[in-house]
C-alpha cells in the first residue's frame, strides 16, 4: 500500500517548476539587490551622523522612507518593494525545500538554517508591507517593531522567559556572524568561476566587513532584549536604529559608530555582488 504524499510533497512539483523559471531567478536576484540597497542607505545615513554632516542612526523603515522623498521617489521604492517580495519568495522556498543543501541529510545545521530563513521571510514580509504603506500614502510610525513585539511577548504567560530567549538567540546570531566573518565560507555560495579575482576579492572583503557590523548589531539588540526581560520593560528593546544610536552613546561612539556604519555600506555592496553571482538554485 502507497502512503499518500505529504502536503509539503504534494506543491514541491509546483515549487520546483516555479523556481525553474527564468524570472523567479532574476526576481531573487533583485531581492539581494534591494536588500542591498536598504543596507547601503541605512550606513550610509548613520556614517553621515558620524561625522556630523547630516544623516542619522536608522532600521530599514528610516531607509525606506528616505527613498520615498526623493524625486521620482515612489516609482524607486515600488522597484525595491517588488525586490523585497522576490527575497521573501526565495527565503520561503529556503525555508521549506532549502535546495542548495537538498542532497545533504536533515541535521541541527540545516533546521537552524530554515529557522532563520522562515525568520527572515516574515521580517521582509513585514519590509514589503511598510513599504507599500509608503508608496500609498500611508502614515509610518517611529517606532521600531522589535518593541512592539517584545512588549506584546512580555504580557504573554512566560513572556520574560520567551524574551529572554530571544535575546540569548540573536545575541549566538551575532557570534555566528563573526565567525562566519572570520572563517569567510560564504564565498562558496558564488559563481567563483564567472568572477574575477578583482570581484573575487571585493565579494570576500565587503562579506567579511559587513557581516561582521551586523555581528555587532545583533549582539547589541540581544544583550537589550535582555535587558527588557529583566526589567520587564519591552521599551528597553532595541532594534537596528537602537542598536546603532547606543553605540555613538558610547566613548568614542562617533568613531565606533563609523565603523560599524562602513560595515553595513560594505554589506550592501556585498549583497549587491550577490545579485550578480549568487546560486540561485531550483529544486
Amino acid at each position: 500500500m502507497t502512503l499518500p504524499d505529504s502536503p509539503l510533497e504534494q506543491i514541491k512539483q509546483p515549487v520546483k517548476q516555479l523556481t525553474s523559471l527564468l524570472w523567479f531567478e532574476r526576481l531573487a536576484r533583485l531581492g539581494y539587490a534591494a536588500k542591498g540597497v536598504v543596507y547601503f542607505i541605512v550606513g550610509l545615513l548613520a556614517a553621515q551622523a558620524a561625522i556630523g554632516s547630516g544623516g542619522k542612526t536608522t532600521n530599514t523603515t528610516g531607509a525606506l522612507k528616505a527613498i520615498v522623498v526623493q524625486p521620482f521617489g515612489k516609482f524607486l521604492l515600488s522597484i525595491l518593494t517588488l525586490g523585497i517580495i522576490g527575497y521573501v519568495l526565495w527565503r520561503l522556498v529556503q525555508t521549506f525545500f532549502d535546495p542548495e543543501k537538498s542532497q545533504q541529510p536533515i541535521n541541527a545545521k540545516r533546521i537552524a538554517k530554515r529557522i532563520g530563513y522562515a525568520i527572515s521571510a516574515l521580517a521582509y514580509t513585514g519590509l514589503a508591507l511598510t513599504a507599500v504603506k509608503l508608496i500609498i500614502g500611508s502614515s509610518i510610525g517611529d517606532s521600531e517593531s522589535i518593541e512592539d513585539w517584545t512588549i506584546y511577548l512580555l504580557a504573554q504567560p512566560f513572556g520574560r522567559w520567551l524574551v529572554a530567549l530571544a535575546g540569548v538567540t540573536v545575541i549566538c546570531v551575532g557570534i555566528y556572524y563573526f565567525y562566519q566573518a572570520y572563517k569567510g565560507k560564504f564565498r562558496h555560495s558564488f559563481k567563483l568561476s564567472q568572477m574575477s579575482q578583482t570581484e573575487q576579492n571585493w565579494a570576500v572583503g565587503t562579506g567579511r566587513f559587513g557581516i561582521a557590523a551586523r555581528g555587532v548589531v545583533f549582539v547589541i539588540i540581544g544583550i537589550f532584549l535582555m535587558l527588557a526581560s529583566i526589567q520587564s520593560n519591552g521599551r528597553k528593546a532595541r532594534g537596528l536604529g537602537g542598536a546603532l544610536t547606543i553605540l555613538v552613546q558610547q566613548p568614542f561612539g562617533s568613531w565606533i559608530l563609523g565603523v560599524v556604519a562602513s560595515g553595513l555600506i560594505a554589506y550592501g555592496i556585498y549583497s549587491v555582488i550577490q545579485a550578480r553571482y549568487r546560486h540561485i538554485a531550483n529544486l
